[in-house]
Formats: structure tokens, C-alpha cells, sequence
């Protein structure tokens, strides 16, 4: 038999990741250090890409992170990040945004970090209405220290400290913030890539305190432990419990049960301690040069 002939073609083009202007390359952990389905790699590209559709310089940009899985996404933005205390990213993020108004600060937290030991750091940032954006990503689950429930795991579930299905129910974080006094908040899910970008994009550009809870899964731990399947079958599940908050108010109560609404719930105005602290460092100075 005769050899098949050669087609001659020519090379495809090569593309580049649209993300790979900002990915830091060479740094410890490299390429990442997430499991394999993580939703954690696409928030941090969702990240960069709202970053890059407002056309912000990058070196105006900061990542703050604290510990776990999720503070490590800001060891991978390639201009200036801080990798800080777990539970503690929030206070750090205020500190940077004081010493320097100009710079567009961006916190990634974990939902253990978030609301257990740093909970106190979300309730007393958003009643300052610091002028930070934070970005919780909610997995449900401690998942570096091997799967440990978390202040937002929901009741019944199991995890390596509730092998029998826990007896807690867990925070909404979007109601505790709004409580608070943040200025926005919204929550959404690796499910909707264009709606989680548009809102981190808002978060940004928001005056005052901006906190965003993205929904996101953990086959290794919260999905294996649950029985929710893989990661493909972990986000189909994500769909059907968290709806578009316009449907879900139009549901009734039967319909409400085991779903939570996404979409946003504050976008309001008031005033930023920033803002109120430099304005009143420069009032007393004057007062004080006569």
C-alpha cells in the first residue's frame, strides 16, 4: 500500500493566553498550586481580565491575600502584591489604600478566612466603608488543611470535622456585609464568566467598601466528601442551587428551599474613611499653619 500523500499546511497561529500580561512566571508554586478542577484559577483570571477591560495600569493595582488556597492567588499577579496573615489581607488592604489613595487595592480571601478568623476584620472594614475591593471565593470548606467545614458550609453537609453531617447552619455573607454597612455587595459563581468579570469590574470602579462572594468548586475536598461528582458535575450543581436573583424572588418558599439568589444586593453611596481621614489630616494641618 501505497504511503498516504503529505498535505502541506501552514503553521497555525500561535495565540497567547490573554491573561499571560499579568501571570508572574518563575515565582514558588509555579505553574499553580491548585487541584485539578479548582475554580480558583478562573476567579483569578475573571480578576485579570476586569482588570484589563477597564485598562488600569497594573502598577496601580495591588493583590492582597492572606493564607490558605485563595491567598495564594496574589503570589501569581506578576506587578505588586502583598501575601499577608490569614484572616488579617482585609487590614492590610486598608493600610495600603491609606498610605497611597491612588492605588486600586484588591483583596482575595477564602470563606474560612473571611468569616471565622477574620471575621471581625469584614465586619469593622465594612462599617469603615474602607475604599477596597473584596473578593471572597466561597468553596465551603477549608480545603488546604484537608476539608474542615467552614462558617459558611451548609448545614448537613460533611467534611473531615462533620463526618456525620454538620448541625451548624452557615453565614450568608452577603446579608452579614450589607448589615455592615458595605456599599456593594453581590455574589455570583464560577458558572457565569461574563457576570463575574462585570462585577469584579464594578467592585473596582464602586467608591467605598466593595465585597463579592464567588461560589466556587472543591472537587478534592467539599465535592468528594458530598458526593457532588467531579468539577464539571460540581458547577452543574452550582447552577441549579444558586439562582438569578430577579427569577429567584419570584419563587415561592418551597421553591426558595436549599437555593440561594445571585446577582446584587447593595449599590449604594456614603461616606469613605479614606477619603474622611485624609481630609481630615489636611484640615488640621491648615488649621495648624494658621
Amino acid at each position: 500500500m501505497a504511503d498516504a500523500p503529505v498535505i502541506a499546511t501552514a503553521d497555525p497561529e500561535v495565540l497567547e493566553h490573554p491573561a499571560m500580561n499579568y501571570f508572574r512566571f518563575g515565582a514558588g508554586g509555579n505553574p499553580h498550586i491548585w487541584c485539578e478542577g479548582c475554580g480558583i484559577g478562573q476567579i483569578w483570571y475573571y480578576t485579570a481580565m476586569a482588570i484589563d477591560e477597564l485598562g488600569l495600569d497594573p502598577n496601580s493595582v495591588v493583590w492582597v491575600g492572606g493564607s490558605g488556597c485563595t491567598g495564594r492567588m496574589c503570589t501569581y499577579w506578576k506587578y505588586d502584591y502583598m501575601h499577608t496573615l490569614h484572616g488579617r489581607p482585609l487590614g492590610f488592604a486598608t493600610g495600603i489604600k491609606l498610605a497611597n489613595p491612588d492605588l486600586n487595592v484588591i483583596c482575595h480571601m477564602g470563606d474560612g478566612e473571611t468569616s471565622a478568623i477574620g471575621g471581625n476584620h469584614l465586619i469593622q472594614t465594612a462599617r469603615r466603608n474602607a475604599n477596597v475591593t473584596a473578593i471572597c471565593v466561597n468553596n465551603f470548606t477549608y480545603g488546604m488543611t484537608g476539608g474542615q467545614y467552614s462558617p459558611t458550609t451548609p448545614i448537613g453537609s460533611f467534611s473531615a470535622t462533620s463526618r456525620y453531617g454538620l448541625v451548624e447552619d452557615g453565614f450568608d455573607l452577603c446579608e452579614l456585609v450589607a448589615a455592615a454597612g458595605a456599599t456593594y455587595v453581590a455574589r455570583t459563581t464560577t458558572t457565569n464568566p461574563r457576570p463575574c468579570i462585570n462585577m469584579i469590574k464594578k467592585a473596582i470602579t464602586k467608591k467605598g467598601f466593595s465585597f463579592l462572594e464567588i461560589i466556587s468548586q472543591c472537587p478534592t475536598y467539599y465535592g468528594r466528601s458530598n458526593k457532588l461528582g467531579n468539577h464539571l458535575e460540581m458547577m452543574e450543581w452550582m447552577k441549579k442551587t444558586f439562582i438569578r436573583k430577579e427569577q429567584f424572588d419570584k419563587m415561592t418558599a418551597e421553591e426558595q428551599a436549599g437555593k440561594k439568589p445571585w446577582g446584587e444586593f447593595v449599590d449604594t453611596e456614603r461616606p469613605e474613611v479614606v477619603e474622611g481621614l485624609h481630609n481630615l489630616a489636611k484640615a488640621q494641618l491648615e488649621a495648624y499653619r494658621g
